[in-house]
């Protein structure tokens, strides 16, 4: 057994650093006496494997595997992270990093451009989304990893890294020097004015920096006349507690519950409360929320619905209100473990339930949702003014408009499209005029100003691209479609050349689900008042 030492000695410094961490709670250390046995069984297996097995096995990756199995058996959430995932998840949360400003996948091999951050030295050059980076300081990317990749590509501020990136419509590879820096990843990627007294503010995601990116926003807003805001909640995964509770206390007086958690461990049951005065408890709210709303925007969302202090518009949100803890172990690696629930100021478990296997769960947003969903009567609970609202299945929206796909709600057709990245790769061939970012020639490219138009030719130019691509066109479905194909081609040659909030202000002025909730600020106002006759009454 001539690896059995080593594979020991690593499960041996997970166990044990995840001991010293207190993952387990310091009742569960006191009264679980099962656990050394457990331990025992556990490294005469990986012995077994280790002395019998066919092939020659990684110490690493069986111990991994094995841990990622004992979480799969809990719940949906808790999860294990190899130093490699553990690092991006941190790097998420604290919201910056050195590096280019991509965010990479590997596409039948290629390694490819996910996301390019604004203002990122990747944007500043001219890389865009659907790139594929085909050398890296000389040598060929193709067909290696995302990690070897990201390894590669990542350095210290300050150096440079050569890179090739191919590009539709271009013949020739376009050669690239990035200068590394600081990327910042933006929470509050969009916020504007859509009229001359209605704020938008696209919240996309929750990092360590979200609320002062919040309060930024809002005080900008307010200086060029905002008195409503449209808070733009959808697709956001989730983040920090802490996060989602400062994010709240912008819109609620002090004092007001914002969350509570109950749990099995020491600690783990606390009441989260508004706890600074704010400027904005009095300004009425739209918020729009989908079905990729989850976690700590549920958290916001069912804060400012159980107060009365937003209307929310869109669909159901995910339901995920399980809080976990994440603890750094043995050489770099992460363990999120799910150690409470949270509660919405009624007392709502936003929770859905999920089946064995977690499939129907992990299936929720791909799914058309019920707008009749039955409710227990058990799961009825009251806002402040007395509005039933439900646990047990994500926070409904007061007005249902379904729109899974930047508002939208296209035939399957459409979403094949855009699962496939068409409209992404069809924007490649668009640059604006004066952009002198990426000059090399090509035959395609074509330039356009900020105002433009996607009229008839550019749809006709873009069917030549599905037929070039071997895409079947069904023109029921096409017809049916056409406004979402337009607002998509739009929102991805808007992006790149012109920022996100200019993509957004275009989008939202087409995008149902924004356009039902910008016609929704007489019931938010309704419910502002019945928010301030509360606290009025409170007080007295």
């Amino acid at each position: 057994m001539p690896r059995y030492r080593p594979l020991t000695a690593v499960l041996l410094a997970i166990v044990m650093s995840a001991l010293a961490g207190g993952f387990f709670g310091r009742s569960a250390l006191a009264t679980d006496s099962t656990v050394p046995e457990h331990y025992h069984t556990f490294t005469a297996a990986l012995s077994a494997i280790e002395a019998n097995y066919v092939d020659k096995v990684d110490a690493d990756r069986l111990v991994y595997s094995s841990i990622r199995g004992m979480l799969g058996t809990l719940d949906p959430h808790s999860s294990f992270f190899d130093p490699h995932e553990y690092a991006q998840m941190r790097e998420r949360q604290e919201g910056h990093y050195a590096g280019l400003g991509v965010t990479i996948q590997s596409i039948d091999g290629d390694i490819t451009a996910a996301i390019v951050f604004e203002g990122s030295p990747a944007f500043k050059l001219g890389v865009r989304r659907g790139d594929v980076i085909a050398t890296i300081e000389g040598q060929s990317a193709k067909g290696i990893t995302t990690l070897e990749a990201q390894n590669k590509l990542r350095g210290p501020r300050g150096t440079s890294v050569r890179i090739d990136i191919r590009r539709r419509g271009y013949d020739q590879a376009i050669p690239l020097t990035v200068t590394r820096d600081e990327v910042t990843i933006p929470t509050v990627p969009a916020y504007f004015m859509v009229d001359a007294t209605t704020g938008y503010i696209q919240l996309r995601d929750f990092g360590e920096n979200t609320d002062h990116d919040l309060k930024a926003a809002l005080h900008t807003l307010a200086g060029k006349g905002m008195k409503r805001l449209l808070l733009d909640i959808r697709e956001n995964p989730g983040g920090p507690l802490d996060q989602a509770i400062k994010v709240s206390n912008e819109f609620l007086p002090r004092g007001k519950m914002i969350v509570y958690t109950r749990g099995r461990v020491a600690n783990s049951d606390q009441d989260y409360r508004a706890t600074e005065e704010s400027e904005f408890t009095d300004i009425p709210i739209v918020l729009i929320a989908n079905r990729d709303s989850a976690s700590a925007s549920e958290i916001v969302t069912g804060a400012l619905q159980d107060h009365d202090r937003a209307y929310i518009v869109g669909e159901t949100t995910f339901g995920k209100a399980l809080v976990q803890s994440v603890y750094r172990i043995s050489g770099g690696a992460g363990l999120a473990l799910t150690t409470a629930h949270y509660y919405t100021p009624s007392g709502r478990l936003i929770q859905r339930p999920w089946d064995a296997t977690f499939d129907e769960y992990q299936l929720y947003r791909l799914k058309d949702q019920d707008a009749n969903r039955p409710h227990n009567p058990s799961d009825l609970k009251k806002t402040d003014a007395g509005r039933p609202v439900y646990s047990g299945g994500g926070i409904e929206p007061d007005k249902r408009v379904d729109g899974p796909i930047e508002g939208f709600s296209p035939t399957r057709f459409g979403r094949m499209l855009y699962a496939r990245q068409e409209f992404a790769n069809y924007a490649q061939k668009f640059i604006a005029e004066g952009d002198t970012r990426i000059t090399q020639p090509s035959g395609t490219r074509k330039f356009v100003k900020p105002n433009f138009v996607v009229d008839d030719a550019m749809l006709a130019d873009f069917r030549q691209q599905l037929v070039a691509d071997k895409i079947k066109i069904d023109e029921d479905n096409f017809k049916k479609d056409v406004e979402f194909v337009t607002a998509m081609i739009r929102l991805e040659v808007d992006t790149p050349l012109f920022g996100v909030a200019e993509a957004r202000r275009r989008l939202i002025a087409v995008d149902p689900q924004a356009q039902a909730a910008l016609g929704m600020f007489g019931e938010a106002q309704k419910l502002t008042e019945m928010a301030r006759a509360n606290k009025v009454k409170a007080a007295q």
